[in-house]
């Protein structure tokens, strides 16, 4: 099921990097501080009052020309008012009410979306007053805060929640596998997605997403049902999208989450750049199967090297996601096109696995037996059982004597040799860490 989505907007300075950190709290920290992890700020998943969502941080755009400020903040609020669900609109107590401020309200006020106004800066009660000169941008009570104290941020969060939508049941049976197509502008996933669902020529439908913005195509091949999440072809009216590539990273966020296995579409003539680990790298903390699809290979100049050369470079650039398959296709002549469903299916079957408990433990005892692990000041740690918790991704639980002894490195080694043994093919694998406790 998606998460909602809170974009947090205002011009420059007042403070939306530092309430962004605020509502995702220890999230950014406990995600996975690993090699090849590229940490994009733009967004984070917080959780508040039980509910899970998606955070943006629209402050990380920067925009070339005259009249920066106000450009800028013009391109944040078309982007909110597109994709968000609710928006946390901030503004500066010490600066009050300000000319971008208002253009920003203007913008925010004719989309009909839920916004909530945040005051940040409101350091001491003396400021407290500092707030209602903000009424006058015309959304209610504006709640003063203050991102480097901490404070106000829970009252701003009780009112956020309250405008979240409520969950929707996904309108897709547990048969029917979601593949979502994500992949910077220009990479052919529109071509891919054609050449998929052309050759197939078993269209039911489209059906334009709701609430969601993306077209949703269900198709048939082999008796297995999926529905394609199309990313591509949507840019609105307007330059936003064309201004600068760091919008796709939001754009492949709604299909993400929606998604069962995720195609991460390269294109193979113009090889990897940064945007593309940044698009990855959300798919891969979502915990959702992938596949790299290397697409526009028919008119790559290759030898027999070229292809393992290529596979080397996307391990290299991509060393959080070893996991995930890689194919070579071209979306124009079809090449290979018929490889793809079968590997969908095989990850998307991979994703959904679960381990029995005693095979398991008997896999982990032959790795702790091939390679104790490393003793840390004098202590060495102890497995004392491992069992699986979750599926889509797998997540494990490895119980131990104490888990602050447990080295990356050596986890790392388990999950290597957990999918030695069980596959796990293009999904991610949770791995946690925890306390044996005495009555276990």
């Amino acid at each position: 099921m998606a998460r909602p989505i809170i974009a947090i907007v205002g011009r420059p300075n007042v403070g939306k990097s530092t309430i962004f950190n605020r509502v995702i709290g220890e999230r950014l920290a406990i995600v996975e501080d690993k090699p090849g992890v590229t940490r994009d700020r733009l967004y984070g998943i917080g959780s508040w009052l039980d509910r899970e969502f998606s955070v943006v941080d629209t402050g990380g755009i920067e925009i070339e020309g005259e009249d920066q400020i106000l450009r800028s903040v013009r391109l944040q609020a078309e982007l909110a008012i597109e994709e968000a669900d609710v928006i946390i609109f901030m503004v500066d107590a010490k600066a009050g009410v300000t000319p971008a401020d208002d253009e920003v309200a203007q913008m925010l006020f004719r989309a009909k979306k839920p916004v909530v106004l945040a005051v940040n800066k409101v350091d001491n009660l003396q400021r407290q007053d500092d707030i209602y000169e903000f009424y006058s941008l015309g959304f209610g009570d504006p709640i003063g805060i203050s991102g480097s104290h901490g404070l106000g941020i829970g009252d701003l969060m009780d009112v956020v929640i309250g405008h979240l939508p409520d969950p929707l049941d996904e309108e897709y049976g547990e048969e029917v596998i979601k593949v979502a197509v994500i992949g910077r502008p220009n990479v052919g996933k529109s071509s891919l997605v054609n050449a998929i669902l052309g050759e197939e020529r078993v269209i039911v439908s489209d059906i334009a997403g709701t609430t969601r913005d993306a077209i949703d195509t269900p198709f048939e091949k082999d008796g297995q049902k999926y529905v394609i999440i199309d990313t591509a072809g949507m840019r609105k009216r307007g330059k936003v999208y064309e201004t600068t590539e760091k919008y796709s990273v939001m754009r492949a966020m709604k299909a993400i989450e929606r998604a069962d296995v995720v195609l991460v579409v390269i294109n193979g003539e113009e090889g990897i750049i940064e945007q593309d680990k940044h698009i990855a790298g959300y798919a891969h903390e979502a915990g959702k199967a992938s596949i790299f699809v290397v697409n526009k290979w028919d008119i790559v100049e290759k030898d027999d090297k070229t292809m393992h050369q290529f596979t080397q470079k996307i391990r290299d650039h991509f060393l959080f996601m070893t996991y995930a398959p890689v194919l070579f296709v071209s979306a124009k002549t079809t090449q290979r096109l018929h490889k793809l469903l079968p590997v969908v299916v095989n990850v998307a079957e991979q994703h959904a696995m679960r381990v029995p408990t005693h095979m398991l433990n008997d896999v982990v005892s032959d790795a702790v037996a091939i390679n104790p692990p490393p003793t840390d000041k004098g202590r060495r740690l102890r497995i004392n059982y491992v069992t699986q918790v979750a599926v889509k991704p797998p997540a494990i639980v490895v119980f131990v004597n104490d888990p602050e002894i447990m080295h990356f490195s050596y986890e790392r080694y388990l999950d290597n040799k957990i999918r030695a043994a069980f596959g796990f093919e293009g999904t991610p694998i949770r791995i946690f860490t925890r306390k044996k406790s005495d009555d276990e």
